[in-house]
């Protein structure tokens, strides 16, 4: 018996089943499969230059070898502006200090007058659960000393499994093209170019992105002399790569800088304006432009995949889960037992001819 002459109770049950069991191994083998999964998209994204090197006459290793150069020293770019950045930071950190204890005292004025509680007694308040503070800061910290230590280790690693995804490239697209029916060997075909090419327009996007807003972001606040200008660009182009929650973190974390090393409304002002300017550019005329919209997720999916990736992998699952669910949409889009899950991860709202006769006059607003 197929799995088609199974009920469709049945064969839901089995999907769900499916969905969980992969939710369970990711949870708990994410130290590995985080990085291979990391290390096969920036694989896609370095073919075309691998490509580049082949035609010129490259021997093979040497051309996989110089993309994977290429991205190393992007990234220690990357690294390099951001030290430079926080150390800065860290230089004005008295400064920042001092203008940190007066806001809290304008802000323990402001709760005087506005809940009648003292400043002795919101001093009690604070020592009666600094235990619980304190605990919560050092579960913080160990989470994000664990976070680095997993970061430094995925770093050393990832040149590595991205030489090898790309010298056994041609095993893993024999084994592709093998997982499907032999009657379905010419879609296949169709398949593994259309996730290329998504792969590849998706994750440019990101990097084009990533460095425009830097540029554009970091370039206003600095030429508006705002302290650190340059750090929060780089904190909210590197935050923006998370959809929907990603700028509304870099939001909070920006004015949480301005606030601390400034006492000009006019500084917050301008930082509020610039980032909702930048945003407003890149969400409606620069990114459609550059990503396109060959596959659409809908709002709610890429906002429960971004938290789902969250609590399964922390800030790498974040970072991935839309590129995932769009190789997911591709591969549930060409495949017949899994075509209704496309459908739902999708962003088409027309309605299907397929219900037309089946729904009642009651229902066509559907």
């Amino acid at each position: 018996m197929s799995i088609n002459e199974l009920p469709v109770t049945v064969r839901r049950s089995i999907e769900l089943v499916g969905l969980l069991a992969t939710g369970i191994i990711l949870s708990a083998g994410k130290d590995i499969i985080i990085p291979l999964l990391l290390a096969c998209f920036i694989s896609i994204l370095v073919l075309p230059l691998f490509r580049l090197f082949r035609r010129i006459g490259l021997p093979e290793t040497v051309a996989i070898i110089l993309p994977i150069v290429c991205m190393t020293l992007f990234a220690a770019g990357i690294g390099w502006l951001f030290y430079g950045q926080v150390a800065s930071l860290l230089r004005d950190l008295p400064a920042i200090m001092r203008n940190i204890t007066r806001l809290l005292d304008q802000l323990s004025i402001w709760i005087s007058k506005a809940f009648g509680y003292s400043p002795r007694e919101q001093l009690a308040i604070i020592q009666q659960n600094s235990n619980r503070l304190y605990a919560y800061v050092e579960s913080g910290l160990k989470q994000l000393a664990g976070s680095l230590s997993r970061w430094f280790v995925l770093f050393g690693i990832l040149p590595a499994y991205i030489f090898f995804i790309l010298f056994y490239r041609r095993i893993f697209i024999r084994f592709i093209s093998m997982s499907f029916r032999t009657d379905r060997q010419e879609e296949t075909g169709s398949v593994i170019p259309l996730l290329e090419r998504v792969v590849i327009r998706y994750l440019v996007g990101l990097l084009i992105q990533f460095s425009y807003i830097i540029v554009l972001l970091g370039g206003i606040l600095t030429l508006a002399g705002i302290k650190h200008g340059l750090l929060i660009g780089i904190m909210f182009a590197f935050l923006n790569l998370i959809p929907y929650l990603g700028p509304l973190i870099g939001n909070i974390l920006g004015m949480i800088i301005v606030l601390a090393s400034s006492e000009k409304l006019l500084d917050i002002l301008i930082v509020f304006g610039a980032i909702t300017v930048v945003q407003f550019l890149d969400n409606n005329i620069l990114m459609p432009r550059i990503v396109g919209s060959q596959v659409r997720i809908n709002a709610l999916v890429s906002i429960a995949g971004i938290f789902t990736g969250g609590a399964l992998a922390g800030i790498s699952g974040m970072f991935l889960a839309m590129p995932v669910i769009a190789v997911m949409k591709i591969l549930f889009d060409h495949s017949a037992h899994f075509r209704n899950w496309g459908v739902l991860l999708g962003d088409d709202r027309s309605p299907d001819p397929s219900f037309k006769n089946i729904q009642s006059p009651k229902n066509k607003s559907i």
